[in-house]
């Protein structure tokens, strides 16, 4: 990766919740950052929505971080001269390997590249850039402000220079690393996916209440969130998504709950369309 002022530029790909928090990181961190997606009205979106979330933070140097921030729906400019691109899109492995490929002929040389998958095989998706060596998957969570883990995810062939950058970029945005062997669902996603399955399997069955099973392993296993809580924020678009990978990868415990495919099929995806398991009013 550069190491001068002027190559500390962060690409963040894909103008949704987790590239949002990712790009908000990266301004309060310093970083020159660009937000890339094919979606002006995303993009102008998701650019109102991170100065409001800085500009609430009130600390001296607010204005001059929102300032740092440009977009772009031009993705191979804008990764010209990065010194870290981070993909945030849709869980779809084509998809993810067509805007690492950009990324990969269009940024530096030395730039870092990452994946912010929460579940897809890093070493699959390195193989199909060109130079595997350079990805990372640099999995964040939601809601990345907040979320002090990153997981640092190391394919067969990924190298150890790009471990150790993706651990400093990691720092460098106020995280706390954890370099993890590819494996389907990493760990935190892999556990969250169990719990929020097995959630929802007690729902279906009348054992608790959606609440009172949140307020179960609140207090009787310390968890800050309950799973449908949990879910609701996620989506459960995106959590039924990485049961049905683990389920094709990893067998039959992790086979999707029928309640949780028709809350999907139905559309109660969670707070970003105002009903999941809870209803949230406008």
């Amino acid at each position: 990766m550069g190491d001068t002022e002027a190559t500390r530029v962060l690409v963040v790909v894909g103008a949704g919740t987790m590239g949002q928090g990712i790009a908000q990181v990266g301004l309060l961190a310093g970083f020159e950052t660009r937000l890339v997606d094919l979606s002006l009205d995303a993009l102008e979106a998701a650019s109102d929505a991170i100065a409001r979330r800085i500009d609430r933070t009130s600390g001296p140097d607010t204005a001059v971080a929102i300032a740092r921030l440009s977009v772009s729906t031009d993705l191979a400019l804008a990764c010209r001269d990065a010194y870290a691109v981070i993909e945030t899109v849709i869980e779809s492995m084509p998809i993810k390997v067509d805007v690492l490929r950009v990324a990969c002929e269009s940024a530096p040389v030395d730039a870092l590249l990452g994946s912010n998958t929460s579940a897809l095989s890093i070493t699959e998706m390195a193989e199909g850039i060109g130079t595997p060596s350079r990805l990372v998957g640099l999995h964040f969570f939601n809601p990345v402000p907040k979320m002090q883990l990153v997981e640092v995810v190391r394919g067969t062939r990924t190298s150890a220079e790009a471990i150790a950058a993706a651990q400093t970029l990691a720092r460098e945005l106020g995280k706390e690393p954890v370099v993890l062997a590819d494996s389907p669902g990493f760990v935190a996603s892999r556990i969250n996916a169990l719990i929020g399955n097995e959630a929802f399997c007690m729902l279906e069955a009348g054992v608790a209440s959606a609440k009172d099973i949140d307020t179960a392993l609140k207090l009787g296993l310390n968890h800050p969130m309950g799973p449908f809580e949990l879910g609701d924020l996620v989506g459960w678009d995106v959590r039924l998504k990485v049961l049905e990978y683990l389920h094709a990868n990893l067998g039959e415990k992790y086979r999707p709950c029928s309640m949780m495919i028709d809350y999907v099929a139905e559309g109660r995806l969670g707070r970003k369309v105002g009903r999941g398991v809870y209803d949230y009013p406008a």
